[in-house]
């Protein structure tokens, strides 16, 4: 067992040692770096690092195990639907997103905002945005300490208690996010990217190892062809109509069911418009492209990748289903989170379990990584006075942002203690819908005034579009709770509402908040903030649309 560990041990330290090395050799000289290499690269990055830094984005430590989880509990593909609708949004924001923010060359997406109706549409913008992302990248650090709280309950062969459970998430949370830090605030965006790249390949190899090594433990069990058959006769596409109910009842079971094919081709398409056209996370990477037509297909591929990676976890989970239920394990831990990393540590032999593991620690630096930046990018684009812009010395921008960068990351580190407190007693929580669900309040009023901007050129105002977000907020908020939407299994409405009222499930979130915040912003409007003269960066097109002028 020690030669083993010690192999394990040496393969997770080459992993992050090699991610270390590339991120501090992406900050040579760097003292002498200028802001905008660290914010945007001097947009001189390679699409396909960027497309692989999107990939390592999205599938995070919260979906290398969250994604398991799922298939291990639904027992299905039902999932993978939701890929359809991200394909969808990423055409939309690839063809009106992406060519006003580069041609306007801002570093935070919200100096659009600004320019277009003013700096309180601004403001609350890059609000929503930094409070989100801080409470989402503190989800997924929880998510990275997992295999740490598991190995060593296998490690010295007994259960933690609640209090040393936590202790243990505080110092894996310490030493991941610190290890992140240094790397992130010396390279910027850079680090980011490269390392990333490097992330995103060695996730794709441990979850390839995982589900060789279930494949050939499940091979003892089952003939291939039959575990083949038994793996993919599964439901794939779900559409939620009860053919006995009418057409209200049948939106209402529609929209408070978590994945059918609506909530792929509507929910999930407003959602990604939402994470990938409104969020400076994933945003600022594509700015560092050399043009627009770059970052399109970047990011147009990712959303095609997305597909065999969802179903490689995926498979991975319900793999997992098969093989418990037919090699009993008392010590199996009864939270589905914990399930692949329970397997990971017990089952995996030496060498290839230190690669899945530090596939999880990729996973999670590599989120982290891009979260600090961006988060520090729009917090000194956005708040500071006098702006960066306005600052001369160019040492003195660097310095601001990377003290931003370690301000960040002490944040971010509090929500994943905190999360950890609040799944160490409730252990039935599953990661992606708390994930996606911190998104789905805040993201649906960030993306109807992205709208209303992009796609309109008199509609809105500075001071209303505040009353339209808040709308936006509220309508989620009321669909959402239990005071007010109904509940979905009983059918019953809300306990403050007389009449019965949708109770939407998390994929619906933003979709609502986004159309509500539109619709809403439609009533309001005024003069055009930035006026149609041909040198301005932007100008209303013949169609009404609101789009970066210049040479094609």
């Amino acid at each position: 067992m020690s030669t083993s560990l010690w192999l394990d041990g040496l393969v997770i330290l080459f992993f992050l040692s090699l991610i270390f090395w590339i991120g501090l050799l992406s900050s040579k000289n760097g003292q002498e770096k200028k802001y905008d290499d660290l914010t945007l690269g001097g947009r001189k990055m390679p699409w396909w690092s960027i497309l692989g830094s999107i990939i390592a984005a999205e599938t995070s430590a919260g979906a290398f195990l969250g994604t398991p989880a799922e298939g291990y509990v639904l027992q299905n593909y039902t999932y993978l639907q939701l890929a359809l609708g991200t394909i969808l949004a990423r055409v939309i924001i690839a063809f009106f997103f992406i060519k006003p923010f580069f041609q306007l060359k801002v570093h935070s997406i919200y100096q659009f905002l600004e320019l277009r109706f003013g700096p309180l549409t601004q403001k609350i913008a890059s609000a929503i945005f930094l409070l989100t992302r801080v409470l989402a990248m503190g989800t997924r650090l929880y998510v990275a300490a997992i295999i740490l709280v598991v190995g060593t309950q296998i490690l010295f062969q007994n259960p933690l208690s609640p209090l040393q459970e936590v202790t243990l998430y505080f110092f894996s949370i310490v030493l991941i996010s610190t290890f992140t830090a240094i790397y992130t605030t010396l390279g910027g965006i850079k680090a980011v990217i490269w390392t990333d790249l490097i992330q995103a390949l060695v996730m794709l190899l441990g979850g390839i190892f995982a589900f060789w090594i279930l494949v050939e433990k499940l091979s003892y069990v089952y003939p291939c062809a039959t575990l083949f058959h038994k793996l993919i006769d599964r439901p794939w596409v779900t559409m939620g109509i009860i053919p006995s109910k009418g057409l209200l009842e049948n939106l209402l079971v529609i929209l408070a069911i978590d994945y059918t094919i609506w909530s792929a081709l509507i929910g999930s398409t407003f959602t990604t418009m939402a994470t990938h056209g409104t969020d400076q996370d994933i945003v600022q990477r594509l700015l560092t492209a050399k043009d627009y037509q770059k970052s399109r297909l970047s990011l147009i591929l990712s959303g095609f990748a997305d597909i065999p990676i969802g179903f490689l976890f995926l498979s991975i989970g319900l793999l997992l289903s098969f093989f418990y239920s037919t090699h009993a394990d008392s010590a199996l831990p009864a939270n589905p989170n914990e399930i692949f990393p329970y397997f990971i540590i017990t089952q995996l032999p030496s060498g290839i379990r230190g690669i899945v593991i530090a596939a999880i620690f990729a996973t999670a630096t590599g989120s982290l990584s891009a979260a600090l930046n961006a988060l520090a990018t729009s917090f000194c684009q956005d708040w500071l006075h006098p702006p960066m812009d306005a600052i001369p010395d160019e040492k003195k921008k660097v310095s601001i942002l990377r003290a931003a960068t370690i301000g960040f990351t002490f944040l971010t580190s509090l929500i994943g203690i905190g999360t950890a407190i609040y799944v160490v007693y409730s252990p039935e929580a599953r990661i992606l819908p708390i994930i996606l669900g911190i998104i789905g309040f805040t993201y649906g009023p960030l993306l109807g005034v992205f709208l209303l901007g992009i796609l309109t050129r008199t509609r809105g105002s500075d001071k209303k579009n505040a009353y339209a977000m808040a709308a936006g907020f509220l309508a989620v908020l009321v669909l959402s709770g239990p005071l007010f939407g109904g509940d979905p299994k009983t059918n019953a409405h809300g306990s403050l509402m007389p009449f019965p009222m949708p109770h939407i499930a998390f994929p619906w979130r933003i979709c609502i908040g986004a159309l509500t915040t539109f619709c809403i912003g439609l009533v309001f409007g005024e003069k055009e903030k930035i006026p149609p003269q041909s040198d301005s960066p932007l100008s209303p097109n013949g169609d009404g649309l609101l789009t970066a002028s210049g040479k094609q």
